[in-house]
């Protein structure tokens, strides 16, 4: 008796352990609805079926826990009791939270099919209202227009304030820069010897390069009488 109590006990644990892998995988499945922007108007087959096959494992589970506390109070052996009675107390919250989370997702998938909806009839009673008031769409059109070129030159007026605010930047730029440039001037002035020192490194420069051009040109001039 007591074999038997433990086997149906083991297939039992085995089966609820099951049922709440199956309803896990099919809540990742069944929660990629929710997550749509703008869901069918109406629920799918494919949505109503996972809804189905979620509040049919839950049933099923249900029913499993049931016959594991059935079990479980036939049992006299206090040990074995205790473990036993926490396990069933664990898949018994784990089914409270799965009923838990199957309302959550069931109230998010209506509340973005009953905000979808209401956008679409929202769109609608304007085109009709468009369609019956020519005028009056008229009107708004011009409004929307008038708007997108206010916009519009808002963002001109930002674009040349930002080119006005660069160009006084360069400006005061360039008078920074002149006034570096005339105080090394000034001050290679006020040292005695500079300018003559200046003139004397220009000089050895020009005469560099005349060298190196004589020397150039006499290479070009070997090179064309050995050819």
């Amino acid at each position: 008796m007591a074999s038997s109590t433990s086997s149906g006990w083991t297939q039992l644990r085995h089966q609820a352990r099951s049922l709440e892998t199956q309803t896990e995988n099919l809540f990742h499945t069944y929660s990629q609805f929710a997550s749509i922007s703008k869901p069918p108007k109406s629920p799918s087959k494919e949505e109503l079926r996972l809804e189905s096959q979620l509040k049919d494992l839950l049933e099923r589970r249900e029913s499993v826990i049931a016959q594991l506390s059935r079990l479980l109070d036939s049992e006299a052996t206090l040990t074995s009791s205790v473990q036993k009675q926490n396990s069933v107390s664990r898949h018994r919250e784990i089914l409270q939270d799965h009923r838990r989370e199957l309302q959550r997702l069931n109230a998010s998938i209506a509340e973005s099919r009953d905000r979808a909806n209401l956008l679409s009839n929202v769109r609608s009673d304007i085109d009709s209202y468009r369609a019956s008031n020519p005028a009056a769409a008229e009107a708004e059109y011009m409004l929307e227009e008038r708007g997108r070129v206010e916009n519009s030159n808002s963002m001109m007026e930002d674009l040349l304030g930002q080119a006005n605010a660069i160009k006084a930047n360069f400006g005061i730029q360039g008078e920074t820069l002149a006034n570096i440039n005339r105080r090394i001037v000034g001050a290679a002035g006020s040292v005695p010897g500079m300018n003559y020192l200046m003139s004397k490194i220009g000089n050895k420069k020009r005469r560099d390069a005349i060298i190196l051009g004589c020397f150039i040109g006499f290479c070009f001039l070997m090179l064309l009488f050995f050819r």
